[in-house]
């Protein structure tokens, strides 16, 4: 039974020979931006290019793909100074990665902002914890409005 088919597969990283922890190694470091180019990463973390480049389309962190939550949510604020300052500090008590912030121009003293996140933690506490960014002064209205 020789089929082609791509399958996903969880193994221990421990099991698998260094090459592709090294392969995951580089690839952080240039989203990072710790290094200038692939060629001084590859030798940063001790692997050739060509194995970092024969792997890298194939080697990807569980934790990075599958491990965590992206929340799309709407909010409505009170065009007041510092409200949308306060959701983002109330965000990050949660440890929630803030990915993109989109903010309309105020209309009659409130502004809809869209905010896209992802939470370390998916569970249903988590996301109570989140809903209860309504009662932060000049939070008018919030919606979830995906979580994936």
């Amino acid at each position: 039974m020789n089929d082609k088919k791509s399958q996903m597969i969880v193994i221990d990283s421990q099991m698998l020979p260094d090459v592709f922890t090294k392969v995951l190694e580089v690839k952080k470091l240039m989203a990072q931006k710790g290094e200038k180019n692939f060629s001084s990463a590859c030798k940063r973390v001790g692997i050739s290019r060509s194995a970092y480049y024969k792997y890298k389309d194939y080697v990807f962190s569980y934790e990075e793909l599958f491990n965590r939550k992206i929340i799309n949510m709407y909010l409505l604020l009170s065009d007041s100074p510092g409200v949308l300052s306060s959701v983002l500090v109330f965000l990050h008590t949660l440890n929630a990665n803030i990915l993109t912030v989109n903010q309309s121009i105020p209309v009659d003293g409130a502004a809809a902002v869209n905010i896209s996140l992802r939470l370390a933690d998916e569970s249903a506490e988590e996301m109570d914890s989140l809903r209860s960014v309504t009662n932060l002064d000049g939070v008018l209205e919030v919606k979830i409005l995906s979580a994936e």
